[in-house]
């Protein structure tokens, strides 16, 4: 027996998994379904360790920024914040999610920048809202639909969600943990974009059609549980899409608005509706 033969009879071959077999494994693994619609999401991050560079990340935040000292302005945030905060758990209990509700410590806060046209949600409930964005919400039932909108995400976890594709694509699929201790820069980097802080970073991430669709459907139930009317939706997007054009708003960057999406949202709205109605009475 040669010596090539022997050490390949006694040495057992080390198995070959195909890139597609190992995503798909990864999918069932970290498989995850989004309330409302039922679809199944990628979540590959623990949600432990969402929550802890949340609290991390959104501190910074706030100390590199400078928070609105408008009395009047910022209540207003806080207010309309809570009111869909109220929703957004009285939303997932509804949804048999009651057990995630102790992961939110919800806080509102607004952000003096006049420039910036934007507003975002972090895992734990962490929201800023920039001052740049209230002349085209115009009121509390305008800056209803911001605040659900954002709050959609969160609740569907689409940040986990493109985290993960994130760590997938650029990292092969490396555990958070690992690429924090590896490559800390790129992987706050990452973790910034996928939640749309563009004012700091280099870069966004912009949310699929399925993760805005979601959002807009869930945002709409939001607000209108909250007793914010949700056909104020229409008029917010078609303020939001006039802003728009060679540079449009960051907001607006990381979520489009098309004439297509504005026909899904009259749809969501007979949804939503209900919901508001019951509210007044």
């Amino acid at each position: 027996m040669s010596r090539t033969s022997r050490f390949d009879v006694s040495l057992p071959r080390r198995p070959y998994y195909p890139v597609s077999l190992v995503i798909v494994l990864l999918f069932c693994i970290g498989c995850a379904e989004v309330p409302l619609t039922h679809r199944q999401s990628l979540h590959l991050v623990p949600q432990s360790q969402m929550l802890t560079m949340s609290l991390q990340q959104y501190d910074k935040v706030l100390k590199e920024s400078r928070l609105c000292t408008d009395q009047k302005k910022v209540n207003m945030v806080r207010r309309v914040g809570n009111r869909i905060a109220g929703a957004a758990e009285r939303f997932l209990r509804d949804s048999g999610l009651g057990a995630d509700i102790k992961n939110y410590k919800w806080e509102f806060n607004l952000i003096e920048d006049d420039k910036m046209v934007n507003a975002w949600c972090m895992p734990g409930g962490k929201v800023a809202v920039y001052t740049g964005i209230l002349p085209i919400t115009r009121n509390e039932n305008g800056l209803a639909v911001v605040l659900g909108h954002e709050v959609a995400h969160a609740i569907a976890r689409h940040g986990n969600e493109r985290m993960s594709q994130s760590l997938l694509a650029s990292m092969g699929g490396m555990a958070l943990a690992v690429a924090l201790k590896e490559k800390p820069s790129r992987t706050r980097q990452l973790y910034m974009a996928a939640f749309g802080v563009g004012a700091s970073v280099g870069f966004l991430l912009p949310y699929s059609r399925v993760h805005e669709s979601e959002a807009d459907r869930i945002g709409l139930t939001l607000m209108a549980r909250a007793g914010y009317d949700p056909r104020g939706a229409i008029p917010f997007w078609e303020r939001m899409n006039k802003k728009g054009g060679a540079r449009p708003p960051e907001f607006l960057s990381t979520h489009p608005a098309p004439a297509s999406r504005i026909a899904d949202m009259k749809i969501h709205i007979n949804e939503a509706l209900p919901y508001y109605e019951k509210s007044l009475k």
